[in-house]
């Protein structure tokens, strides 16, 4: 598989499909949860700092109205201890506090808390955040920037007419407030997003693993082996449900391959007396034309019944009888004894002792198999060849024919199957010869493939 669809086929996992979208999801509710928990902590700071800026603006009120607003006059010079800076409450907010002059203030209170007024009383403002100015005097915008306090404004009615009272409240504290909360979330968010994907990767994880256990299972059920289930798992969900349902399905399925075989090893079995019969009576018949391609005609049928026979006893399962033999003994013994043409020569090279462990039964007929077949396609030469090879004992069937193409050399394994070719040169084969002869290859532990030249087939050397 090329690395490109091996990724696809990851991005498509249930599993990572899974977190991801629990991810998604955990990552939208937290940030809104981030957004609303922001939007009304600010809101509530806001409202607080509001709520403290008029209450101290209501609560200098009563004070503010003993106070009287009066045009300045100019001065020449205010008098403060050292060191102490001036707040001023003026009649004109726009005008500097240290210059002299119409306009100028109405009053300059020190840190000392006392007010100078113009007939020399003196008052004591006890909050410097709090501003008295006339009714139309300008807003306190450039006194308190909004960005940095809260404003409130009272107004009263002083001995002088209209004034408003303003009072400001820092938002330093609350902008404090904010950034310790975005501090705590911007690090926090994305690692509760972790946690979330690194627990729904285990969890996803755990709750598939019975899945695997069961596609494992089922990749492994064959034909000869249906009797196997897959398991169950304790946690009677929709998977164990599944599970039984595959379970189900397999023993329907055991059920009518069980069926078949019998019915296939029954008709083989009851057809050859009728077909050995029939053969007899045309044996015995005067000769003729008709008589000698009824025998051939007889003959492939008992081929086939002792075909379809064989398979029959191979899907059964049925246990192998096995025990030491020499494979090159074995070859050269049917290679010699196989239906031969008479422009065919045979070529052994039988390497000795290549011992393994088989059915004498089931190896004889597949060399038969494979000896047929090579003497029917070749043109002049067919070459056994028997050697061990890295623990396993090789045997290789050749021919000088025009071999099987590359698209069909799996093929011609399948039941039932004959090539063009085969079809034309001997009418007589049913296409069952190199089916049979892998089912005991297999049955032997070992494989049968087609090479460049021949059918080579492997099998386990007894050590």
């Amino acid at each position: 598989m090329s690395p490109l669809r091996k990724a696809s086929a990851a991005l498509s996992s249930v599993r990572l499909r899974a977190t991801a979208a629990a991810t998604l999801v955990v990552a939208l509710a937290l940030g809104l949860a981030a957004l609303a928990l922001v939007a009304v902590l600010r809101g509530t700071l806001q409202n607080n700092a509001d709520a403290e800026a008029t209450r101290k603006a209501v609560a200098a009120a009563p004070y503010a109205e003993t106070m009287e607003l009066m045009p300045a006059t100019p001065l020449s010079r205010v008098v403060e201890p050292p060191g102490e800076s001036s707040i001023a409450i003026t009649k004109d907010m726009t005008k500097d506090v240290t210059k002299e002059g119409d306009g100028g203030p109405v009053a300059v209170v020190g840190k000392s808390g006392k007010v100078q007024l113009r007939d020399g009383i003196t008052a004591t403002i006890a909050d410097p955040d709090l501003l008295l100015t006339d009714d139309k005097s300008a807003s306190a915008t450039e006194w308190a920037a909004p960005q940095k306090y809260a404003v409130a404004g009272v107004k009263v009615a002083t001995a002088s007419g209209p004034a408003m009272v303003w009072s400001r409240v820092p938002l330093e504290g609350a902008e404090k407030a904010l950034q310790t909360l975005y501090s705590a979330l911007l690090p926090g968010v994305p690692a509760v997003l972790l946690v979330v994907a690194g627990m729904t990767w285990i969890s996803v994880g755990r709750a598939l693993a019975p899945v695997a256990a069961i596609r494992t299972k089922v990749a492994d059920i064959t034909a000869r082996d249906l009797h196997q289930r897959v398991p169950v798992p304790g946690s009677k969900d929709e998977i164990a449900a599944l599970a039984t349902t595959v379970n189900g399905t397999l023993d329907r399925l055991e059920t009518a391959v069980d069926t078949h075989k019998r019915f296939v090893a029954d008709a083989a079995h009851e057809l050859r007396s009728p077909i050995a019969t029939l053969r007899a009576r045309l044996e015995l018949a005067e000769p003729s034309e008709l008589t000698r391609e009824a025998l051939a005609d007889v003959e492939r049928l008992q081929s086939l019944a002792a075909d379809l026979l064989i398979l029959a006893k191979l899907d059964a399962g049925e246990p192998l009888r096995a025990a030491e033999l020499d494979l090159g003994q074995v070859a050269a013994e049917e290679s010699v004894r196989a239906r031969r043409r008479p422009e065919v020569r045979l070529e052994l090279d039988i390497e000795p002792d290549v011992v393994m462990k088989g059915s004498r039964a089931h190896l004889d007929r597949l060399m038969t198999n494979l000896a047929d077949n090579a003497v029917r396609h070749a043109a002049s030469t067919v070459r056994v060849r028997v050697h061990a090879e890295e623990e396993q004992a090789v045997l290789e069937v050749q021919d000088d024919g025009p071999g099987i193409p590359p698209e069909q050399r799996e093929a011609v394994f399948a039941r039932f199957t004959r090539l063009d070719e085969a079809r034309a040169r001997d009418a007589g084969g049913a296409g069952l010869g190199l089916a049979i002869a892998r089912d005991i290859a297999h049955l032997h532990g070992g494989t049968l493939v087609y090479a460049d030249s021949g059918f080579i087939a492997k099998f386990p050397l007894n050590r």
